[in-house]
């Protein structure tokens, strides 16, 4: 079976002495991973469009559990992102995240269109690091299915008090009247209009708001602590990440 397609290079691994395992992101068959035959020489010219944050038209070839790529030509890359350790280092983490809640094979084409938009963003400014890394946890997590219910308060349905709270394990909230367990986070509204913007706006809208750099930073720590909580591992990269920032 033949599958032409575009994707987005998330990880290279070498394989022998000129060989390659990429896995890539694709628009329609979901996280497929290939043998790139080759591609450490000099003359290859899928080399290039096989490397980590390229974007490519790609034609998979199927071989056994895996595919082999014979043909890539890139469209857009997000090299430019190595002149900056920090945005490099977050790019990486979206990667990371990206792969362990992609599921092989499956078609959910907003899963790429995010990962661009944000790499996108990142490579070009335009945007606050840590909104992009916000929105892109947030936002990966509820398309991945893991959405959370901040609609209302969960216990009683009241839509808005100043302060709600969190619960990062159930995925829920609650009003100032019904929380009941000192592990909640309490959360100023603005913080969830933020988390409700990202979860549930078109997607051409999700980018577009603004905040304070100090509730930048609360949402961020907000996304990510639901990232860990939920999928009950660490991130490599976003250890890196959070060590390059500070």
């Amino acid at each position: 079976m033949r599958i032409n397609t575009e994707g987005l290079i998330l990880k290279e691994q070498n394989i022998r002495e000129k060989d390659k395992l990429v896995y890539v992101l694709t628009r329609n068959s979901g996280l497929l991973r290939a043998f790139v035959h080759g591609a450490k020489s000099f003359k290859n010219k899928k080399n290039n469009a096989t490397a980590m944050f390229c974007y490519s038209k790609i034609s998979f070839r199927e071989s056994g559990d895996a595919y082999i790529i014979d043909e890539a030509e890139p469209i857009e890359s997000f090299f430019k992102l190595g002149a900056d350790i920090e945005k490099l280092s977050l790019a990486q983490y979206f990667c990371e995240l990206c792969l362990t809640l992609v599921q092989e094979g499956e078609q959910n084409a907003e899963y790429l269109r995010l990962m661009l938009n944000s790499l996108n963003f990142l490579a070009k400014g335009g945007r606050e690091p840590e909104l992009i890394k916000a929105v892109t946890e947030l936002r990966l997590m509820c398309v991945a299915g893991y959405m959370p219910n901040l609609i209302a308060c969960d216990k009683c349905g009241e839509y808005e008090t100043n302060t709600m709270y969190f619960d990062i394990e159930q995925g829920v909230i609650y009003c100032e009247n019904c929380v009941s367990a000192s592990v909640m986070l309490p959360l100023e509204i603005g913080l969830i209009r933020a988390m409700r913007h990202i979860a549930f706006s078109d997607f051409d809208k999700i980018y577009n708001f603004t905040m304070t750099k100090e509730s930048l930073s609360d949402l961020s720590f907000i996304t990510e602590r639901y990232i860990l909580s939920r999928l009950q591992r660490n991130f490599n990269t976003l250890d890196f990440y959070k060590e390059i920032k500070s």
